[in-house]
């Protein structure tokens, strides 16, 4: 909100756009430098909402919220009183949780104890579904939601707070209802028959990763100690099956987590990028144990459910990444000829790649941003499909989304395909067709990735102002070309920020992309910025509202 001579206007603030002149009986207790939500309409338009003063990062990450109308009110719900009739009754077996720091809604819970010189695991998942009828207006509105969405420090759940935060958040000490995947291990930790189940719980202890990892290090213990031992024996099987996963082709691409620390003022103060630690490994193995576990028996039995499809990559496109990482200098494994490769043969193929680049790229030192990013990008998407066409990724026959119910509308859908074959419920499992609920869903987790990378670049914007106002403007910053385009470079710089340089800045030569797109080449001085490179730049502006940073070299 703003003023143009003796009018206040509200002018948009994440894109250009018209500019709305304001009711001054309507302005909801707004004062010029606030953002504010203003709708047009005849005449002069009335404030709806007051977020709060443009100075404020805080204010700016709930206005691309609202911006992006991940604010809208939930659907009238009244949730129904829990029964515990038809559960296993699990509240006598240890069970915690491992989450990060931050998180306010737990989805998931582990229970593991040793039995008959084996160990015996129990994944338990927050029973949305008891919650949420099919069919009903907070179902509908779940389905077009599709999922939660998640910037620093805030989220626009996809199911009122009542429910993410409470009924269905698998909290300590307090009765839950789940669905209940239990698998046993024998002695050799090969997996036994899985069985499924609705239960009650009652987890004993919230750990965090950190807190998790200390355990694992032997430098912390729980105050129930049989919490320690049950997290070292489920360490034990997922370690096992992240080794046999792996194994059999799976990707090996490492994404450190980028992290942001906060002050008293709710203004970002560091961000840094973490390795993925060893808590972090156990509870995603056994989350893909489970996962697993539901896609195979449902696609057996060919039930109607959504699955989480990664399918095999084109031969070309593996082909075209074989030859731009040896134009840049990066050893791949042997190929068959393309005429000769199938997309299954292209997969396996894809998984050895990925291997060899984290190892060149742990060796060299070199391309640790880019040349992961080049695997990634030669390789499909994945998606929502009602159809199992086998997930490329985790090398698996059969997957499905069934571990995030709260935050994720799929495994809602496979909760009550799950609970149809077990003779629990006959609830459709979805209020659409699920050929449309898959493209949406999809579209929807499309969406959230990309108001979720937009506030994590506003965020780090905000930031790199405050660290250039402490360094000096001119400091230059060591940085890695991540990507090339005819009209210049992506750069990562400062470990953690994103900028771009324009080709027309590049001094001394007029360059031009090469034919494989590794690199730009000066057409007379033959001088090259090739992927992976190091490069050394200064900041020439940074505009916090889009999150973009123009470099110079």
């Amino acid at each position: 909100m703003g003023r143009r001579g003796k009018l206040l206007v509200g002018e948009p603030y994440f894109a250009p756009g018209t500019a709305l002149v304001l009711d001054r009986k309507r302005l909801a207790g707004a004062h010029p430098g606030d953002l504010a939500v203003v709708r047009p309409a005849r005449g002069r338009a009335p404030v709806e909402r007051v977020v709060g003063p443009a100075s404020s990062l805080a204010t700016v990450l709930e206005a691309l919220l609202e911006q992006e109308g991940l604010r809208a009110p939930f659907e009238p719900y009244e949730p129904p009183e829990p029964t515990l009739v038809g559960r296993t009754d699990l509240r006598d077996l240890v069970t915690f949780t491992v989450d990060p720091d931050t998180a306010k809604d737990f989805d998931d819970a582990i229970s593991a104890r040793a039995e008959d010189g084996g160990i015996r695991i129990w994944v338990h998942i927050a029973d949305v579904s008891a919650f949420v009828p099919s069919g009903s207006p907070l179902d509908i509105g779940a389905s077009h939601r599709g999922t939660s969405v998640y910037v620093p420090g805030r989220v626009a759940p996809m199911l009122p707070p009542q429910l993410a935060d409470d009924r269905c958040s698998l909290r300590p000490h307090v009765d839950r209802l789940c669905l209940t995947a239990e698998v046993p291990f024998d002695a050799k930790l090969d997996a036994g028959e899985p069985l499924f189940y609705r239960s009650v719980i009652r987890s004993d202890e919230r750990l965090t990763y950190g807190r998790a990892q200390a355990i694992l290090a032997g430098a912390d213990r729980p105050d129930a100690r049989a919490v320690g031992e049950a997290v070292e024996l489920a360490d034990r099987v997922a370690r096992e099956l992240r080794r046999r996963r792996f194994a059999r082709g799976a990707l090996r691409i490492a994404s450190p987590e980028l992290t942001f620390a906060f002050d008293d003022e709710g203004q970002v103060e560091r961000a840094w990028l973490e390795a993925e630690p060893q808590a972090h490994a156990l509870v995603e193995e056994l989350m893909i144990l489970a996962n697993e576990a539901v896609g195979a028996l449902l696609a057996d039995r060919r039930r109607d459910a959504l699955f989480r499809v990664h399918e095999n990559p084109e031969p070309q496109a593996i082909m075209l990444l074989i030859a731009k990482l040896a134009d840049l200098g990066v050893p791949t494994p042997p190929a068959p000829d393309e005429d000769r490769m199938t997309p299954a043969d292209a997969a396996v193929l894809a998984g050895a790649i990925s291997v060899r680049v984290g190892e060149y790229v742990a060796q060299a030192e070199r391309g640790r941003e880019a040349f992961p990013s080049l695997v990634l990008r030669a390789l499909k998407q994945a998606r929502y499909d009602p159809r199992n066409l086998g997930h490329m990724g985790l090398a698996s026959r059969a997957y499905c989304h069934f571990t995030s119910p709260i935050r994720r509308y799929p495994d809602v859908v496979c909760h009550r395909a799950l609970l149809r074959e077990l003779g629990a419920s006959d609830e459709p499992v979805a209020p659409d067709d699920l050929d449309e609920v898959a493209e949406r869903t999809s579209t929807t987790e499309r969406a959230a990735g990309r108001v979720e990378y937009l506030a994590d670049e506003i965020c780090l914007a905000w930031l790199l102002e405050r660290e250039l106002f402490d360094r000096g403007y001119d400091e230059p910053f060591e940085g890695e070309i991540t990507g090339v385009i005819g009209s210049g470079l992506f750069v990562r710089f400062g470990e953690v920020y994103e900028g771009y340089v324009p080709v027309r800045t590049l001094q001394g030569d007029y360059f031009e992309l090469t034919e494989l797109g590794t690199a730009l080449v000066g057409r007379r001085s033959n001088r090259t910025y090739r992927l992976g490179d190091s490069i050394r730049v200064t900041v020439s502006s940074v505009d916090r509202t889009n999150g973009q940073v123009e470099l110079r070299s």
